[in-house]
């Protein structure tokens, strides 16, 4: 078959009827057959332009009219309908990965088949490429008339154009490109990028995915929303706004490196985007990476979106950082804390640096529990941040190293020695030349010794030996309550009561809610006979340990000996502990008239509501064993509730030294229990 033979079969193939419904072009079908192409299926062309590569001019067809048709443009800038998003190949490639050569639609004018008119519009067909689907609109099958045309080669068949044709840019990925219009409508968080898509008509397309991430943002439902963005980072894996609408997903979960490795990504495959530098600056602000986001803020103001707010943060942390620095260096540890706070109120709030700095000046103002809750904020921040990260400076020594000093002094004040110990070791191994770091490590080793040594000399019953080891810790550690703590038993057993209450004191100071220092103290107040001192220290740990009888007995004997420093009757006065029946008149009147307070519970077994509190009146009564509790069943007494004039259950009425100071009608749990615990602390 001659060449012109081929030219007029391909001619026929595009030729449209005056209907507008293409004929069924069997022989442009055969051209195509088993030729393997990885081009996707072919749109149908509502208008289209044939041009023969011989000079015998071109054929053309007027365009039908049809309402559901897509308006497209065609390379010599004409408007075209087109019916559905194009898919026919054309110039303006690029490759993506080792995926399929994908093409913009729009008219060929390349340099290929035979010198072909380039000012025409004609949309002359890949001669080496088969399309995925059956290009026929009517399915039939092409005749076996049509001979293949000689195959060209690559170059003929892409040609040189690097334009774009019909709708939208070529882009990277697998499948064809929506219209750039259309994604960024789509994506209201991503960045005019070069992604693709896949067919626009699938349920899996990247505009269908980022839709449907979008609106999960807008709800604020991040991590359905970056189910969504992590499908369309793997239709688009080199989308940069794919991977910022992902980063952005990520930022609302408080998953703060893994945006920033996000972020970073959508720098990288779109270095012109402003949106995304700006976003990675504002991660690298939260996470105190100040350098990083100066200059990402710098090149987002370049590329014309800066943010004059974000700029005011950063300038406002930056602010804030030195002054903490410095104020560390002269151990000014309350403007360390206010400097900390005001930089992480300023846009820092996820900062490393910033929490460690807080945490240690918690520690340095005895604000232990502070402290440690500050440090565990501080660890469950994203442990995979970068190196650029832990690699800034505190004073010379690296971020990453200073937070485990914090840590292992923060371990040692709560006496977890080990893990101090092997915190600081940690801290070495990262830096160590830093003179600061091994001052510490060698201080909680010999800390973590003493402590050792001044046990085992304890417990061999060399106290003033123990004494003297414990002493030597706190030469490295001042600040270590536990060393102050033992210390003070070791004079307990010396009998050298002043002693103990003095480091009992000092270990109070640095961590007020010690409890073992507490009752250590307490212990050494009533060996001195110091009994206001001594009622004071157990009622404080009645409150702590309420279901501690010891510490209840002893606040009874204390709260007695007092009494009779004082003058008091206390002959009659028993330790409590256990609610007393009343059945008569006479037995309530002895009961109540006894020393101290007591109080009256008239119930009956039958009201829901003493059923009820019955339980909290046995409860209270443990926990105030100095009060002494009675219970009248107004059911089987009923000439005790008639002498009391008790009408109503429940009825409670407390009595001081006889004389009734209170009667509560139905009261709620709480006033009962404030009431009780009121009168039990004033007669003391």
């Amino acid at each position: 078959m001659s060449e012109a033979d081929r030219i007029r079969l391909r001619a026929a193939a595009l030729e449209l009827h005056d209907d507008g419904v293409r004929d069924k072009p069997d022989a442009k079908a055969n051209v195509f057959a088993d030729l393997g192409s990885p081009v996707s299926p072919l749109r149908v062309r509502a208008s289209v332009t044939t041009s023969s590569s011989s000079s015998s001019g071109s054929a053309k067809s007027p365009a039908p009219s049809n309402a559901g048709m897509a308006v497209g443009r065609s390379h010599s800038g004409e408007l075209v309908a087109e019916s559905n998003p194009p898919r026919l190949p054309g110039h303006g490639h690029r490759r993506c990965g080792s995926g399929p050569l994908i093409f913009s639609g729009g008219s060929s004018g390349g340099s290929g088949g035979g010198g072909g008119d380039r000012g025409s519009t004609a949309s002359s067909p890949m001669l080496n490429a088969l399309p995925a689907g059956n290009i026929c609109p009517s399915g039939r099958v092409p005749g076996p008339a049509a001979v293949p045309p000689p195959p060209r080669s690559r170059s003929d068949v892409l040609g040189s154009g690097t334009g774009h044709y019909g709708h939208g840019s070529i882009m990277r990925g697998a499948g064809m490109a929506p219209a750039r219009s259309s994604i960024e409508a789509s994506s209201f968080l991503g960045h005019s990028s070069r992604s693709p898509a896949s067919s626009p008509g699938s349920s899996g397309s990247l505009q269908e995915v980022t839709r449907l991430g979008n609106e999960w943002y807008k709800k604020g439902k991040y991590a359905e929303a970056l189910r969504h963005y992590d499908r369309a980072v793997v239709l688009c894996p080199e989308s940069a706004a794919c991977r910022g609408n992902r980063a952005a997903a990520l930022i609302g979960l408080g998953r703060l490196a893994d945006a920033l490795s996000e972020c970073e990504e959508a720098v990288r495959l779109d270095p012109a985007s402003g949106r995304a530098h700006s976003r990675l600056a504002g991660v690298c602000l939260r996470l105190g990476m100040i350098d990083k986001a100066r200059r990402h803020f710098t090149q987002a103001g370049y590329l014309q979106q800066s943010d004059p707010a974000e700029w005011q943060k950063l300038q406002e942390v930056e602010v804030h950082l030195g002054r903490c620095t410095d104020a560390r260096k002269i151990g000014d540890w309350k403007s360390v804390l206010r400097e900390v706070d005001a930089a992480i109120a300023a846009g820092a709030d996820s900062s490393q640096l910033l929490l460690a700095l807080r945490s240690e000046a918690l520690l340095r103002l005895h604000k232990l529990e502070e402290a440690e809750s500050t440090l565990a904020s501080m660890l469950k921040l994203d442990g995979a941040l970068p190196s650029s990260l832990t690699a800034a400076n505190l004073s010379g020594m690296l971020s990453e190293s200073y937070i485990h000093i914090v840590r292992a002094q923060v371990d040692m004040a709560l006496r977890r020695f080990d893990t101090a110990v092997a915190a600081a070791e940690k801290a070495r191994d990262l830096d160590p030349g830093n003179a600061e770091v091994g001052m510490i490590l060698n201080n909680v080793r010999l800390v973590a010794k003493a402590r050792a040594q001044g046990n085992d000399l304890f417990k061999a019953a060399k106290f003033s030996d123990a004494s003297i080891a414990y002493g030597e810790g706190l030469k490295y550690d001042p600040s270590n309550s536990l060393l102050y703590c033992n210390r003070a038993a070791c004079w307990s057993k010396l009998e050298r009561w002043e002693k103990a209450v003095d480091d009992c004191n000092e270990a109070l100071r640095i961590q007020p809610n010690y409890t073992k220092a507490l009752l250590r103290r307490a212990a050494s107040y009533a060996k001195l006979e110091r009994w206001a001192d001594c009622v004071r220290d157990y009622e404080v740990l009645r409150k702590e340990l309420p279901s501690d009888k010891e510490v209840a007995e002893a606040l009874f004997h204390a709260q007695i000996a007092l009494k009779a420093t004082r003058g008091e009757d206390v002959s009659n006065m028993k330790f409590g502990g256990e609610v007393e029946i009343v059945t008569n008149v006479e037995q309530l009147r002895a009961a109540i008239g006894s020393p101290g307070v007591s109080v009256v519970y008239f119930m009956s077994t039958m009201n829901q509501q003493c059923t009820q509190i019955t339980p909290s009146v046995n409860t209270l009564c443990t926990e105030c064993p100095s009060v002494n509790f009675l219970k009248v069943n107004v059911d089987n007494s009923p000439m005790v509730a008639k002498a009391e004039n008790v009408r109503i259950v429940p009825t409670f009425k407390i009595y001081k030294d006889g004389v009734r100071v209170k009667e509560m009608i139905c009261p709620s749990l709480h006033v009962l229990r404030y009431s009780v615990r009121h009168y039990a602390v004033s007669s003391s």
